[in-house]
Formats: C-alpha cells, structure tokens, sequence
C-alpha cells in the first residue's frame, strides 16, 4: 500500500453556529456578500446585504432556525458531520476526508489546510449540489482556487461538477419515496428546487441564443449541458421515470426567490396555491436540490408548504427525505471521488 494519501473536501453550503439572531446575521451576512450569491458590484451589494437584508431578515430567520435545531445543533451540520465519517470509513487510510462548508465553521480555509498539513497528493473536492449552479458549486469552486493561489506548492486538485443524473442519485430519493407511496395513493408529485434569478441562467448562456426559459429545458443538450434550469428538468425526469409517474400527475417548480426580478419559473408557492383549484388534494413533495435535510427542505417544504397548501383546500401534504446520511449517497460519494483518482488508487479502494 501506497505512503501517499488523498485528500477529499466534502462542502455543502453552510448553516448558522447556533439560531442566535447575531449568528443568523453573521451568516447571512457571508453568504449574501458573496458575488455568486448576489451578484451586483460590491458597494450596492454592500449596502443591500448589510444595511437592508441582513439586519431585518436575521431576527425572522432567527425563529425560523429555532424550529429547525436539533439539541445536537443544525440537521445540516449534524448530517455532514456523519458523511465525513461515513466516507472516511468506506474509502480507508489512503484517504483523508474533511468536510467544509462555503459559509460560516468548518470553514473550506481550515478544511483545505488541514489537508495541505497532512502532506496530501491530491485533493478531490466534492460540492454537495446535485445541480450546477454559479451560486452554488461555482461558488466552491471559486473559494478554493482563490484560497490555493496563495500557497507555495500547490496539489493536484479535481472537483466533482454535479451529480444530478447519477443512479445512486435517483435511486436514493426514490428509495425514501417508496414506503411513503405504499402508504398513501398520492394524487400529485411536486419535485421543488432552489431557485435561482433568471440573469444567472443568462449570463452562463454563452451562445446567447439557446436559454428561452422554457422547452429548451426539455432535454440535455451540449448547449444548456450545465444549465442549473435544464438540469433541475434532467432529474425530474429521471426520478418520473423511475417512479413511474403518469404524465400530468407531477410539477417541476422553484422556490426561494428573494427580491423583484423574475427568478425560475414555476414558482412552487404559485403551483401550489393552484392545485386545489384543479381537484388535487394530496401531494408527496420532493427537494431534489438539497442531499441534506435542512431549513429550505423540512421548513420551507414540509412546513410552509404544507400550511399554504392546506389554506387553499388541499388535504395531505407530505415531502420526502432528502438523502442525509444514507447509503445510496455515501456509495454515491465514494464513486464519485474514486472516479477522480488515478488507478492505482482506484484498485487499493475498491
């Protein structure tokens, strides 16, 4: 067996140290400052973020929080904690796993460079976003390569760019699906995915012809290949297909928008508040953006959602685990970092 090891980053997004109305601020604060995030020049999005948004959305998002914590802390937190554990245990002593998150603790600086320390050959970053997004995996992308530049000797270093089409994938939220199906005939499937604003589909548009927010999301294509919209529509078909759903029983929509300009569409509070009208009244509701159950899934989908739904008549609303620590993604994570690794390695893992 070989002496040298590789390093493997694991980084989701990032959650609040604790659902303190400060802390909630100072992670707004980092998250909506970033670039990617909000991409405006830095001294309107300096004002926006710090003067306007974090100081009057923190004290709401505050109590939101306090809903979602866990005596053991954030679910999100809690379930990377375990998939850096879970991974280290299924890919050996040739590997060395930290997890990071873009914002707030673990931070991907202390992560990286505790890889650095070890004396790592290689490093494979996984971002935990099943879509590409600029917002999201761009983001990862970019922190480590501004934080890389700066030292002397620099590894190799690999990054996982989606994982949206992958079997294990697909097969892990129809694996939590299932018994939920047995137990209930669902009249419809909404499958919710973050969103995101328009401008940010256009400006990863670089033929500037090919996105027309709408049938150009149809199918994959070399053109909208990395297109967050089309490949949200990629993994509804797969999980449609693997269900197998009826069409007209299922609703590709966003959520999460913020602010005035158009994002994503459908709109998953407009879909929602509509399907009563057309005689539905129970729903199994998918977040196949998110592997780890957290504020924007149990809340805002199995919670808010819920609430909405049933104001507009609906009577059964229920949503699906996202993937957490199961082993459909801890199988999915060691493929996907395998794959990045060169043969030698490949064999001594497997």
């Amino acid at each position: 067996m070989t002496d040298f090891k590789t390093g493997v980053l694991i980084v989701n997004l990032g959650t609040p140290d604790s659902p303190s109305t400060a802390d909630v601020r100072k992670y707004l604060r980092e998250f909506l400052m970033d670039g990617r995030v909000v991409d405006f020049p830095a001294i309107p999005r300096w004002i926006l973020v710090n003067l306007i948004i974090a100081p009057f959305r923190s004290p709401s998002s505050a109590k939101i929080y306090k809903e979602l914590w866990t005596p053991e802390g954030s679910p999100l937190k809690i379930y990377g904690q375990a998939n850096e554990r879970q991974l280290q245990e299924v890919l050996g002593d040739n590997f060395i796993v930290k997890l990071a998150m873009r914002y707030q603790s673990p931070a991907i600086e202390t992560s990286l460079t505790a890889l650095r320390d070890a004396g790592v050959k290689k490093i494979v970053v996984v971002p935990f976003f099943p879509q590409y997004a600029s917002a999201s995996t761009g983001s990862v992308y970019e922190e480590v390569m501004r934080l890389v530049t700066k030292w002397q000797v620099i590894p190799e270093i690999s990054f996982v760019n989606n994982f949206y089409d992958r079997p294990r994938f697909i097969q892990g939220f129809v694996d939590n699906a299932t018994e939920q199906m047995k137990a209930f005939d669902y009249e419809h499937f909404v499958f919710s995915y973050h969103g995101i604003p328009q401008r940010h589909i256009r400006k990863g548009d670089y033929t500037k012809s090919t996105c027309k927010f709408g049938s150009c999301c149809d199918q994959i294509t070399p053109k909208n290949q990395l297109c967050y919209r089309a490949q949200c529509f990629a993994t509804t078909r797969l999980l449609v297909e693997k269900l197998g759903l009826k069409e007209g029983t299922y609703t590709t929509s966003f959520q999460s928008r913020l602010g005035r300009d158009p994002w994503v569409q459908p709109y998953t509070d407009v879909v929602i508040k509509e399907l009563p009208k057309k005689g539905i009244k129970s729903v199994l509701a998918f977040s196949p953006a998110f592997v780890s159950d957290c504020l924007e899934t149990t809340i805002e989908v199995g919670d808010e959602y819920k609430e909405l739904f049933e104001e507009y008549g609906g009577e059964h609303w229920e949503l699906v685990t996202s993937l957490n620590d199961s082993e459909n993604w801890i199988a999915l994570l060691k493929e996907l970092v395998l794959e990045q690794c060169g043969k030698e390695q490949l064999t001594e893992a497997v």
